[in-house]
């Protein structure tokens, strides 16, 4: 965008904030929780439950610094606490994110990226009831290993557990696992390879919802109390990491699918459904069904019970969209005690940070902004009695999920694009970033336009057209560079020792521009040389504005390929095409300065200072003013090529053909090669057959 004069990048992040934030208020989108009354906790007939974040005594860490459950800076111990968060409701989005993919031109593995972070399953949500009273549901994929189920696993920082916790006889022990849990991240929960940890809840037992039989009741850290319904069921004899459970605890286990051997590992699902012969047992009238039969029947018989629904799940949640810290945008929402949270009215927005000389995180986890009472301190906007502002701020996702909208419309001070604008403009053509971006930011993003898009402010639901993603360049070692690791290169050493020439060129050859790739030195100095040659190439240059005879094929070749190649970001194979071309020019006793012009126009989009130089010594206005050079297609096609002749389908020689040769030119070449004669003298031909311009095969008794 930034190379159209129409467009100006410049934009005013205030008044983009501003602008978002009307809309995303004034229609809802937002919604609290909170635990200043639980009536608050509903919107609609949507359930919030509190949610929770790592947190240390001074603030807020992310999974990847709370490793271990301690501070990665300074060791001290970390702990996750319940926090009421502002969120974007992202979930009731799942379905359109996944179907807006198929009006988009997203790399392949960008698209599973986002298909497996949505993480939608179809399955049957089932009630189970307690002994004594009360129940929950599980959510499965499996519900026709229901007869199987030899246990129920909780969340340990569920709400079920709390409801429980009267009933539980062992509460000492089951208060210390939950302590135990709350220093662990999510991650470190649901990683698969880690030992499997629990606690049995003594005294309280659930009921198999389809045989009536009492099982017990666990708790595991690998359950999450806010995905899902926070438990699930266990069938041992056919899902692995419940069979680790089971045998760690001591669990029985019911096989109720044929094929399983349960005495070294569960027989899996993937397993069983590949199995075509896999029949179900143990499971009264359904014995004896196919495994998809049984699952059809099953679902039917619960749904008839009342018991049970066909769902379908996803594993995205909603977006906590509350960070505890100065720098972001203010939440523009406040609490009054009489009419509880309330809107800012529009007119007094945009909400700013207040300007003072301290913003130290506070002792309780709170955002600084709590301890500013001049800020903090205001009036309700709907009944004007005393109130008190929201503290948290907004992520820097709040911003970056959408910027590439305002910079279609960057002088625009009435909103933060114009429709007029946003359709002139279209999609973005080309997002490009790494890998760890595709999945969360570009999720967020198409949200945020999916949401704008809904409410009649942007012109399509999906406001990017490719998105594509740069691999790392690794150290030497295969690792990714990092300084306590030893393997980082400096680019300014690299510059100052074989120019930046050399270096952008060996970035762009050194692999496939979407895959990671490890540094080689041997093949920088190799760079170096091919650079060497582009400069060398000058002392053959002869005064003539032609393409040399015997080099015009493979320059227009080069010309198609290398334009197709930069486009696509195919930039190693554009350098292969390139030092292919430099080594034709370096056979030859001299070169036209045409053949010269055109390398360097070639060459300099990766290697721009070099050839600037040298176009500039052949007298030549800068590159940069100069067209892409033209290619002739007909110059491109090779009159000649190599093909394959076989005699009884096995290869027994190569010849040369003439792209014009004739089938029975080609047969007469074919029959003539020394290797050929071999293997049919003598021999009856039964047929010849002739493909032009790639093979013959001859057939002989």
């Amino acid at each position: 965008y930034a190379e159209n004069e129409k467009m100006s990048i410049a934009t005013d992040i205030g008044m983009i904030t501003d602008n978002i934030r009307r809309h995303l208020y004034k229609s809802k989108l937002v919604v609290l929780e909170s635990n200043y009354d639980p009536n608050m906790l509903m919107m609609g007939s949507y359930p919030y439950s509190l949610k929770k974040r790592v947190m240390s005594d001074t603030g807020h860490l992310s999974n990847e610094d709370a490793a271990g459950g301690v501070c990665e800076r300074c060791g001290s111990g970390v702990l996750q606490k319940e926090k009421s968060q502002w969120m974007l409701r992202m979930s009731d989005y799942s379905e359109d994110l996944l179907k807006g993919l198929d009006d988009t031109n997203f790399a392949p593995k960008v698209k599973l990226g986002q298909i497996n972070w949505i993480g939608k399953s179809s399955g049957v949500e089932l009630d189970v009831n307690i002994v004594g009273g009360g129940k929950f549901s599980i959510f499965t994929t499996c519900i026709e290993t229901v007869y199987g189920i030899t246990f129920f696993v909780i969340a340990p920082d569920g709400k079920l557990i709390k409801e429980l916790m009267p009933r539980v006889e062992n509460k000492e022990e089951v208060n210390k696992y939950i302590e135990e849990t709350k220093k662990k991240s999510a991650m470190d929960r649901t990683e698969l390879n880690k030992g499997k940890t629990g606690c049995i809840l003594k005294g309280i037992k659930a009921i198999n919802p389809i045989n009536g039989k009492e099982v017990p009741i666990f708790l595991g850290d690998f359950v999450l109390g806010d995905y899902g319904t926070g438990a699930v069921m266990a069938v041992p004899s056919h899902d692995q990491r419940d069979y680790e459970y089971a045998k760690e605890f001591n669990i029985p286990m019911v096989e109720v699918i044929t094929g399983g051997d349960i005495s070294t590992k569960a027989y899996e699902k993937h397993e069983y459904l590949e199995n075509k012969d896999a029949k179900l047992i143990n499971s009264r009238e359904f014995s004896g069904l196919s495994v998809m039969d049984a699952k059809e029947a099953i679902t039917k018989y619960l749904e008839e019970k009342g018991i049970a629904r066909r769902v379908n799940n996803y594993k995205m949640r909603d977006w906590i969209f509350s960070r505890q810290r100065f720098w972001g945008e203010p939440i523009p929402m406040i609490y009054c005690e009489h009419c509880g949270w309330q809107p800012m009215k529009e007119e007094d927005l945009p909400l700013l940070l207040p300007d003072v000389a301290e913003y130290e995180p506070t002792d309780n986890g709170e955002s600084p902004l709590a301890k500013i009472t001049d800020w903090v301190n205001t009036k309700c906007p709907k009944c004007g009695e005393n109130a008190r502002r929201e503290t948290d701020t907004m992520p820097n996702w709040a911003g970056s999920s959408w910027y590439f909208l305002r910079f279609m419309d960057a002088r625009n001070d009435k909103e933060f694009a114009s429709m007029e604008a946003m359709k002139y403009w279209g999609q973005v053509d080309w997002y490009n970033g790494g890998m760890e971006h595709t999945a969360r930011h570009l999720l967020y993003a198409r949200f945020w336009v999916q949401f704008l898009h809904n409410i009649g402010l942007v012109p399509k639901s999906e406001m990017i057209d490719t998105r594509v993603s740069h691999g790392m360049v690794l150290g030497s070692d295969n690792q990714k560079m990092s300084k306590s690791k030893g393997n980082v290169i400096n680019p300014d050493d690299i510059v100052s020792e074989f120019g930046a020439d050399t270096l952008r060129v060996y970035e762009m050859f050194m692999g496939d521009y979407t895959c990671d790739a490890p540094w080689s030195t041997d093949s920088l100095r190799g760079c170096k040389r091919f650079i060497d040659k582009i400069i060398r190439l000058k002392d053959k240059v002869v005064s003539r504005d032609e393409y040399t005879k015997n080099l015009e094929a493979l320059i227009n070749k080069s010309i198609k390929k290398i334009g197709y190649d930069l486009v696509n970001m195919a930039y190693n194979t554009a350098v292969s095409t390139l030092m292919i071309l430099a080594n034709a020019y370096d056979d030859c006793d001299n070169i036209t300065k045409k053949d010269y012009e055109t390398l360097l126009i070639l060459l300099n989009p990766i290697a721009p200072h070099i050839t600037e130089e040298l176009n500039e010594a052949l007298g030549n206005k800068p590159i940069v003013e100069q067209s892409w050079p033209e290619y002739d297609e007909e110059k491109t096609i090779e009159e000649e090529k190599e093909i394959g002749v076989q005699v009884n389908g096995k290869l027994r020689a190569s010849i040369k053909v003439n792209v014009n040769d004739s089938e029975d030119v080609m047969k007469e070449k074919a029959m003539a090669e020394e290797n050929v004669k071999k293997f049919i003298e003598g021999k009856e031909i039964v047929k010849v057959i002739a493909i032009k311009g790639r093979i013959v095969n001859i057939v002989v008794k």
